[in-house]
């Protein structure tokens, strides 16, 4: 983060399987991997838009992303 200068946390290191289980992502037993799992959150920080995804399909794109956040952000709460 620092080399980098980002401004915004990121998640590095986690426990994979205790992340799945806190939000609801398909953890693997088999494999011990994680699947992919997008999510969108508030400036609160509660999570406005989830994807979960057992394949390539279904995940977020950086468009997918921006489109859904300015739209959100457009509506009435």
């Amino acid at each position: 983060m620092e080399r980098k200068k980002l401004t915004f946390p990121i998640a590095y290191g986690l426990d994979a399987r205790a992340f799945a289980t806190a939000t609801g992502a398909f953890f693997d037993d088999v494999t011990g991997y994680i699947h992919a799992a997008g999510f969108i959150l508030r400036p609160d920080g509660v999570i406005d838009e989830a994807v979960y995804s057992t394949g390539p399909i279904g995940r977020f794109t950086s468009a997918d992303a921006l489109f859904m956040i300015d739209y959100r952000s457009k509506r009435p709460s």
